[in-house]
């Protein structure tokens, strides 16, 4: 048994390149940034419309708008997780469910707000948005890394380039070669970094929407 968690990780590193999960954790993370910052940009405005507003008649319908789309997006997130990185999520509370107005608009509302996930919605958003830069930052620049290193025998003879790494200038066959070697070699850190920080993006998600599940009728 001990044997075999050491193997199955050792296997999942070596295969990581050639895993279709693998490439499906990449989008993943592509897409954090994009929709982190459009969630960030719309709750800080939506929200700081609202709180400016609360004394007039729109200002809590806005707030409430606001808090809804977060929840809404929460629940993107959580369908995003199941479909990219294969693992179950726990989803928000259903918007249908909590704002049922059979039993009066105020009663929904009420119910609405009590919502742990309601709450846990906006820390997912606000959180998505620094997971997102992190994840574009480290998947770009490790990406862009491997295949500088990787084009070395391409390009490190051409007059018109200047290939260094670090202080080192490659301008030999041999040089160039070996920095390609360290290029496929990262290839694997770079997937298995990728793979670890789209896991732990899918992880963040379900523990925030998992607060309260249980007390969820």
């Amino acid at each position: 048994m001990t044997e075999a968690i050491p193997r199955d990780a050792l296997h999942r590193f070596v295969t990581a390149p050639i895993r279709a999960s693998t490439y499906k954790r990449l989008v993943y993370l592509l897409l954090a940034f994009p929709l982190g910052l459009a969630y960030f940009v719309v709750f800080t405005t939506a929200s700081s419309l609202g709180v400016g507003l609360a004394f007039t008649v729109v200002g809590i319908p806005i707030l409430v708008g606001t808090l809804i789309a977060t929840t809404a997006a929460a629940r993107l997130e959580a369908r995003l997780a199941e479909r990219l990185l294969g693992r179950e999520t726990a989803h928000p509370r259903s918007l249908r469910r909590s704002l049922d107005t059979d039993d009066g608009y105020v009663a929904a509302l009420r119910r609405f707000l009590a919502a742990p996930t309601t709450w846990t919605s906006v820390a997912v958003v606000l959180l998505k948005f620094l997971y997102g830069l992190a994840a574009f930052v480290i998947t770009v620049t490790g990406s862009t890394m491997v295949v500088a290193m990787l084009a070395a025998p391409a390009v490190y003879d051409d007059p018109n380039v200047s290939y260094r790494i670090g202080g080192l200038v490659v301008s030999t066959l041999p040089e160039a070669l070996a920095v390609a070697g360290l290029g496929a070699i990262g290839v694997w850190v770079v997937c298995n970094v990728c793979n670890a920080l789209a896991t732990a993006g899918g992880m963040m998600t379900d523990v925030l929407l998992s607060v309260g599940r249980e007390a969820d009728p």
